[in-house]
């Protein structure tokens, strides 16, 4: 299970290095093999490790193409879904696409979610973290 935030720089190629902490647990459980994607809700991105991601596409198998709403999730989901390698370093490479989509630049962090990871621009997540414990407030 991934938790907690990580501050991270992205180096002047767009690879991110995961945390020390979850390297290991993701070499044992898909062999470093991840799925990036793109979130459809919010300006982050969604990092899978493949078992997790499977079984996404296992419930996405199971839409209708008739559903608009449905099609659209599909589109979105698998349309931007990359596969990612970590790297002997530990090092994951986001794509220009998804990168822009969620207006990464240097300074992103990684938050864990349970089974995935978000990935967020520092900046967004500062503000999406001030809004959301304004909700929790009211």
């Amino acid at each position: 299970m991934f938790r907690g935030a990580n501050a991270i720089n992205l180096d002047s190629k767009g690879r991110l290095a995961i945390p020390t902490k979850h390297r290991q647990p993701l070499l044992d459980d898909c062999a470093g093999q991840l799925i990036c994607t793109i979130d459809t809700q919010q300006s982050c991105l969604l990092l899978y490790p493949l078992p997790e991601w499977e079984e996404i596409e296992l419930k996405l198998s199971k839409f209708s193409s008739n559903i608009e709403q449905e099609r659209r999730k599909i589109r979105l989901l698998l349309g931007y879904a990359i596969d990612c390698e970590m790297d002997k370093s530990g090092r994951v490479l986001i794509p220009v696409p998804l990168r822009n989509h969620a207006k990464l630049d240097k300074e992103i962090l990684l938050v864990g979610q349970l089974n995935k990871f978000e990935i967020w621009n520092s900046e967004i997540w500062a503000k999406r973290i001030e809004e959301d414990m304004e909700v929790e407030r009211s």
